[in-house]
C-alpha cells in the first residue's frame, strides 16, 4: 500500500503544481475511491491550486470531508480552509476554523491565518474586531509581519481613521518591521483623500528618505489628492518636478493627472503637457483624448473640442460615443439642439455611431425646451437603430414633462416604460411623486408612492422629504410629522431638509412653540442647521423680539452667515418692534456685505426715514430701488404718501401721489382719504379735486373728504 500512496501523491502534487484544478480534484477522488489518502503535503498543493482557481466551496467541502475522516492535518491546511471561508464572505466560519486552530492544543495559530481574517475584518471595516485579532497576535507571540501592518493601516485609512493609521505605522516602525511602497502608497491614499495634504508631502518625502521610488500610483494619488483639495497650481508643480528629474509616467498616471487638469479648468495647460509626454514617447490612447474632449466642454469650448477629435484621428484613434457625448451635451445645454443632431448624423462617418448614452441627452435637451414631440421621436428612432430605451431614457422625459406640469403624459410615459419591461427605480417614481406634490396633488403622489411601495421599490429619502413637503404646504402639517415618523422604521433617519420642511409648515400654521421643540429635537438628534431651518424659525418667532435674537445668537456661534431672507425679516421684526435704528443698522449692514434688499426691506426702511423726518434719505431709497431693478409699486408708494402724510407733508405727498398715477398705480383707500383731508385742511382744493376726479371711477368711497372739498368751497 505505500508504493502506491507515494506515486498517487507524487502525481497529485505534479497536477496541482500545473495548476489543472478540475483534473486534480478528479485525481484525488479516484486515491481515494482506492482507500487511499495522499500525503498532506500533495493534499496542500491540491488546496493551494483550488483557492488559486477561486474554488473556494470545494476547498471547504474537501476540509470538511477530511477533518470528518479522522486525518490529522497541519496549520498550512487551516490556513487554505479559513482563506476561502473568508473569501466567500463568512468570516464567522473563518473564525471558527481559527478558534479549533487553539482547541488542539497542538497548532500555533499562523500570521498567515490573522493576516487573512484582519483583511476579511478591514473588508468590511470592522475596525475594532481587526484590533482585537491584532491585538491577540502579540499577546500570543505571534510576530506580525508587513502584510498585518498594512492591512491595519489601510483599514484604518479606509474608515477615515488617519490618526489611529499613523499609530499603526508608529508601532511598525517600533518593532522594526521594515515599510514597503505599499505602506507609503496606503499612507497616502488616506491622507489625500481626507484632504490633509501637508501631511502626504511629508509622507512622499518620507518615501524617497527610505530609499522607495514613487511609482505611477503614488504620482495618481498625489495628484488626485491636490484636485480634492482644490490645489491644481500643486498638481502643476508636481509635473514640473517629474519632468525635471526625467521621471517617465505611464499611460494611467497621465490620465488622472489631465483628468484633474480638466476638471479644474485647465484644458489648455492639459493640452501642453499632453503634447510634452508624447514627444518624450508616449502613446496616448482613446481615454486620453476623450479626457482632454471632455475638459473643453466643461469650459464652453466646443470648437476646440471638435479640433481634439481631429487630432485624435491624426494620431491613428477611432473616436467612439465617450467621445462625441460631451460636445452634443455642451450643445443640448447651450440651447444649440440643431448642431447637436447635426453631429449625431456626422458619426458615423467617423467611424462612431451613437449609444443610449447619446439619445438620452438629445431627449433631456429637446424637453428641457419643453419640444416633447421631438423627444417621442428620437425615442423611435432609438429604436429603429436597435438601442433599447433604459430608465434614465425614459426618467429624462418624465421629468420634463412633470416639470411642465404634464402629468398625465409623464404618467403615460411611465406605463409605456414598465409595459416595454423596464421596470422603474426609485428616482423614476420620486419624479412622479414630486410633479404631482408641486402642482398640489398629494393624494395623487401618495397614489404612486404606494405603487412605488406595492412593486418593492424601496423609497429613498427623498421620496419621505418630498411627501412631507407636500404635505407642509398643504397645511397638513400633523400628517407630515407622522409621516415623517416612518422614516426612522427603516435604515434611513430623518436629516436636515426633513426637519427644514415640518419647522416651515409649522411656521407658516403660525405654532411657534412647535417649530422651536423641533429645532431642539433636531440639534439634539446630531443634526446640524442650515441656514434655510432659520428662515421659518425667525418668520415664526418674528413676534417675540428675545427669540429673534437668541436665534441670530446661535447662527452667529455656528459661523452661518445672514442671507437676504434673514435680513429682510430681521429689518420687519424690529421695524415692527419700534426699533428704527436697528432697522437702519441690518440695512446698512445688509449693503454693505453686497446683499441687494427686496422691496419689503426698503418699504420698511422708507417708513423708518419718514418717522424721523428724513425726506430727502426716503427719497434716495426709491431711487436706489429704481437703480437695483426693483420697480416701485402700489405698496411703495402708499408707504411713501402715507409716511409724509403723518408728518403732515401733504404737499410732498401730492408730488408722489402724481408719479404714482403716472405709472399706472392707485393709492389705497385709507392713504388716499388721509392725503385728500390733509390737503384740504390746506385749502390745497384744486390738488384735492384732481385726485378725487382722478380715482372717482374706481368707486373708492372718498365721502369724509369731499364733505370736507364742498364746505370749504362754499
Amino acid at each position: 500500500m505505500e508504493k502506491p500512496k507515494v506515486f498517487s501523491s507524487l502525481i497529485l502534487s505534479v497536477c496541482a503544481e500545473a495548476n489543472f484544478p478540475n483534473e486534480s480534484i478528479d485525481l484525488y477522488m479516484l486515491i481515494r475511491k482506492d482507500g487511499v489518502f495522499p500525503s498532506i503535503a500533495s493534499f496542500n498543493l491540491l488546496l493551494e491550486c483550488l483557492v488559486s482557481s477561486g474554488q473556494y466551496s470545494k476547498v471547504l467541502e474537501l476540509f470538511d470531508h477530511v477533518i470528518s475522516s479522522g486525518i490529522r492535518v497541519d496549520k498550512f491546511t487551516f490556513g487554505k480552509a479559513v482563506q476561502s471561508a473568508v473569501k466567500m464572505g463568512d468570516l464567522r466560519r473563518g473564525m471558527d476554523l481559527m478558534d479549533c486552530m487553539k482547541n488542539t492544543g497542538r497548532m500555533n495559530v499562523s500570521t498567515f491565518v490573522y493576516n487573512v481574517l484582519i483583511g476579511g475584518l478591514c473588508k468590511q471595516k470592522r475596525l475594532m474586531d481587526a484590533r482585537k485579532l491584532f491585538d491577540e497576535m502579540l499577546e500570543r507571540d505571534v510576530v506580525p509581519d508587513r502584510v498585518t501592518y498594512n492591512t491595519m493601516i489601510d483599514g484604518y485609512c479606509k474608515v477615515g481613521n488617519l490618526d489611529e493609521a499613523y499609530r499603526v505605522r508608529e508601532k511598525m516602525k517600533a518593532c522594526n518591521v521594515g515599510p514597503n511602497l505599499v505602506t507609503f502608497n496606503t499612507l497616502l491614499s488616506g491622507l489625500c483623500k481626507g484632504k490633509r495634504m501637508d501631511e502626504a508631502k511629508k509622507v512622499f518625502e518620507d518615501m524617497k528618505i527610505h530609499g522607495f521610488v514613487p511609482d505611477g500610483f503614488t504620482y495618481s494619488l498625489m495628484f488626485d489628492g491636490f484636485s480634492i483639495s482644490g490645489d491644481i497650481d500643486a498638481c502643476i508643480s508636481l509635473h514640473k518636478q517629474i519632468d525635471k528629474n526625467g521621471i517617465h509616467i505611464n499611460e494611467y498616471t497621465c490620465s488622472v493627472l489631465l483628468n484633474v487638469l480638466c476638471k479644474g479648468g485647465k484644458t489648455n495647460k492639459a493640452e501642453e503637457i499632453l503634447v510634452n509626454l508624447m514627444e518624450n514617447g508616449l502613446v496616448p490612447t482613446q481615454v486620453i483624448f476623450n479626457t482632454i474632449i471632455d475638459g473643453h466642454c466643461r469650459e464652453g469650448n466646443t470648437e476646440m473640442a471638435l479640433f481634439s477629435i481631429e487630432k485624435m484621428k491624426s494620431n491613428g484613434l477611432t473616436p467612439n460615443s465617450f467621445t462625441f457625448n460631451p460636445i452634443i451635451n455642451k450643445y443640448c445645454q447651450s440651447g444649440n439642439l440643431l448642431k447637436a443632431e447635426e453631429l449625431i448624423k456626422k458619426m458615423p462617418e467617423m467611424g462612431s455611431s451613437p449609444d443610449v448614452v447619446t439619445y438620452n441627452i438629445l431627449i433631456d435637451g429637446f424637453g428641457r425646451n419643453l419640444k416633447f414631440d421631438k423627444c417621442f421621436k428620437i425615442l423611435e428612432e432609438m429604436e429603429t437603430n436597435g438601442l433599447k430605451p433604459n430608465a434614465v431614457t425614459y426618467g429624462s422625459l418624465m421629468n420634463q414633462l412633470c416639470k411642465d406640469g404634464r402629468l398625465m403624459e409623464a404618467e403615460v410615459v411611465f406605463k409605456d416604460m414598465i409595459g416595454r419591461g423596464i421596470f422603474p427605480n426609485t428616482n423614476t417614481y420620486n419624479m412622479l411623486i414630486n410633479g404631482y406634490c408641486n402642482v398640489g396633488k398629494i393624494e395623487d403622489a401618495f397614489k404612486i408612492f404606494d405603487e412605488m411601495c406595492r412593486n418593492k421599490v424601496v423609497p429613498s429619502l427623498v421620496t419621505y422629504n418630498t411627501l412631507i413637503n407636500g404635505l407642509c404646504k398643504k397645511g397638513r402639517v400633523e400628517e407630515a410629522e407622522e409621516f415623517a415618523s416612518r422614516i426612522t422604521n427603516g435604515y434611513l433617519k430623518c436629516d436636515v431638509i426633513t426637519y427644514n420642511c415640518l419647522i416651515s409648515g409649522y411656521s407658516i400654521k403660525g405654532d411657534t412653540q412647535k417649530c422651536l421643540e423641533l429645532h431642539e429635537k433636531m440639534k439634539s438628534s446630531g443634526i446640524k442647521p442650515t441656514i434655510n431651518t432659520y428662515h421659518p424659525l425667525i418668520t415664526g418667532c418674528k413676534n417675540e423680539l428675545i427669540l429673534v435674537e437668541k436665534l441670530m445668537k446661535e447662527m452667529s456661534d455656528m459661523n452661518l452667515d445672514l442671507d437676504r431672507v434673514i435680513y429682510n425679516e430681521l429689518i420687519r421684526c424690529y421695524f415692527d418692534h419700534g426699533f428704527v435704528e436697528k432697522t437702519i443698522e441690518l440695512f446698512h449692514e445688509m449693503i454693505n456685505k453686497g446683499i441687494v434688499p427686496d422691496k419689503m426691506a426698503y418699504n420698511c426702511l422708507i417708513i423708518g426715514y419718514l418717522k424721523e423726518g428724513k425726506i430727502h434719505e426716503s427719497k434716495d431709497l426709491v431711487d436706489e430701488m429704481k437703480a437695483n431693478g426693483l420697480v416701485p409699486k402700489a405698496d411703495t408708494y402708499d408707504v411713501m404718501i402715507k409716511g409724509l402724510c403723518d408728518i403732515k407733508k401733504f404737499g410732498e405727498g401730492y408730488f408722489w401721489y402724481r408719479e404714482m398715477v403716472g405709472n399706472g398705480f392707485l393709492p389705497s383707500v385709507s392713504v388716499a382719504n388721509e392725503l385728500v383731508i390733509g390737503l384740504t385742511e390746506e385749502g390745497r382744493f384744486n390738488e384735492v379735486e384732481v385726485i378725487c376726479s382722478e380715482i372717482s371711477i374706481k368707486g373708492y368711497d372718498y365721502s369724509d373728504a369731499n364733505k370736507d372739498l364742498s364746505a370749504a368751497l362754499k
